[in-house]
């Protein structure tokens, strides 16, 4: 029975050398899977997974991000129209009055207010060139910044 007993841990002892010796587990038995390479896989799919759902969510935040840039470009484009096109109403509508000399008065529009800058012959032609301004559709505050001279 001692020689049978001597015989195993021999038999063990060699597994495990011979295993270590080619890199296996400690016990490795032939053709199975070894421990380290099942936590390899496993660690291996964990971090996959995680790198791929992390891309996803990255995309996912990219589009949503890129989306609401272009909507604030659209937004802002649309806002530098309009006021170029109250800027250009205005000018137009003073260079057809008999009063205000157009040349001498600047527009300025930013959304809907819109700022007149310049020097003007008269206080009728500063009263003019404000209600013309006030009057154009689109405009909601005049501010008067014109002299007289």
């Amino acid at each position: 029975m001692f020689k049978l007993l001597f015989v195993s841990m021999v038999a063990a002892l060699a597994l495990g050398a011979y295993n270590i010796s080619t890199g296996h587990d400690l016990f490795h038995v032939p053709g199975s899977r070894t421990l380290h390479n099942t936590v390899r896989e496993t660690v291996g799919e964990t971090v996959r997974d995680g790198v791929r759902s992390a891309a996803r969510q990255t995309s996912a935040e990219f589009k949503e991000r890129a989306s609401a840039g272009v909507h604030t470009a659209a937004n802002r484009a649309e806002e530098a129209v309009t006021s170029a096109s109250l800027t250009s109403k205005i000018k137009a509508k003073m260079a057809l009055d008999d009063l205000v000399n157009a040349s001498d008065v600047d527009v300025d529009t930013d959304g809907s207010v819109v700022t007149l800058a310049g020097t003007v012959a008269s206080k009728d032609q500063q009263r003019r060139a404000v209600r013309i301004a006030t009057e154009t559709a689109g405009v909601t505050k005049v501010v008067n910044h014109l002299r007289v001279h």
